[in-house]
């Protein structure tokens, strides 16, 4: 298993996975204040057309291009 990194190495593109090891889609957009180092979360696009917004609270483990979720797909 690859190394964790933070939050602040996140990049859109990057793979995210749901509890259950599932792919949800990609990152969209990462949310939070680099200055004072408060993660809030990300938008991960599910689909073209789709956007759903997850709170730091629901992300686990960050490796390089990819992003693990503590809840599965049902319960975003």
């Amino acid at each position: 298993m690859a190394d964790p990194v933070s939050w602040f190495l996140i990049e859109p593109g990057w793979q995210v996975a749901d509890a259950a090891g599932a792919n949800l889609g990609t990152v969209a957009e990462v949310r939070g204040d680099e200055k004072d180092d408060i993660f809030d979360g990300l938008v991960v696009a599910v689909s073209a057309l789709d956007k759903k917004y997850v709170p730091s609270e629901q992300v686990g483990p960050i490796t390089v291009g990819r992003i693990e979720l503590t809840v599965t797909s049902d319960e975003l």
